[in-house]
């Protein structure tokens, strides 16, 4: 929350666990760094259900407590692999890049394939899996890890390609369908996080009272699980476009928001 300060005093960073199923925040937790989300997490894992759940953070969460505590509550991970656990990644990374290996693969049902358009382009999504993971010097130390995943993704925009490629590991078993899900799935909180900063413009915010700010925090999340699935004309409106028609007649449309 980036107005959330004063002089030298640190701005406020919210940790918040998003269902990407029912669209609204489980629970949240303030802290005064970006760094002091690694401690944070599993605090706000032990306070709420996640038994048989699947659980994604990105790569600042791949941490071995994290994993950890979310084997100890009974739900599985797919956590993001990137350079802050830089021996793990450039062996995923180098294993993946085996064309025998992605055919082996692609034989044995571990792989999927989706196309879809947007923004002008478009983008073409290809998942593998594997639990061939005994070679893995790191394994010991991730609870419950049981595979690694790849996804590379195909960018076709005006004339030009490019490449994305993002490595993931899981205590997930090979189901390519419920994987690719997860890692697809976890765009949800991201959107969240744009609604948030460009929709609500929270980091224009200038409210310096910690509790305050995190209050009004909670406040948006709700107004976003309720707008966004919300429909309040034939045409599909933007999520800045609902905020103005609810402007227009808040009553009424509080009532049926709220009613639904």
């Amino acid at each position: 929350m980036c107005s959330n300060k004063r002089g030298e005093e640190k701005a406020s960073h919210i940790v918040s666990a998003w269902s990407k199923e029912d669209g609204f925040c489980l629970g949240q937790k303030a802290v005064k760094e970006k760094s002091n989300e690694i401690t944070a997490i599993p605090e706000l894992l032990e306070k709420i259900q996640i038994k048989g759940q699947i659980i994604t953070i990105d790569a600042m969460g791949t941490q071995t407590a994290i994993a950890g505590k979310i084997r100890q509550k009974r739900a599985d991970y797919v956590l993001a692999l990137k350079k802050n656990q830089y021996i793990m990644y450039e062996d995923v990374k180098e294993y993946f890049s085996n064309e025998e290996f992605q055919k082996e693969m692609r034989e044995k049902g571990a792989y999927k394939k989706t196309c879809e358009k947007a923004h002008g382009q478009i983008e073409i999504r290809e998942y593998y899996q594997t639990e061939d993971i005994r070679w893995l010097s790191q394994k010991k130390n991730w609870k419950g890890l049981r595979s690694i995943v790849m996804e590379k993704k195909r960018i076709e925009k005006a004339g030009k390609i490019t490449y994305e490629y993002r490595y993931f590991i899981s205590s997930l078993k090979t189901d390519i369908n419920e994987v690719s899900r997860a890692v697809r799935g976890h765009w949800s909180i991201e959107s969240m996080h744009w609604h948030l900063d460009v929709t609500f413009r929270e980091d224009a915010n200038t409210t310096i009272d910690k509790m305050a700010a995190q209050n009004l925090n909670i406040i948006r999340k709700w107004s976003l699980s309720i707008l966004k699935p919300a429909e309040l004309s034939r045409h599909k409106l933007s999520m800045r476009k609902k905020r103005f028609v609810v402007s227009l007649r808040p009553i009424k449309y509080l009532e049926e928001l709220l009613e639904a």
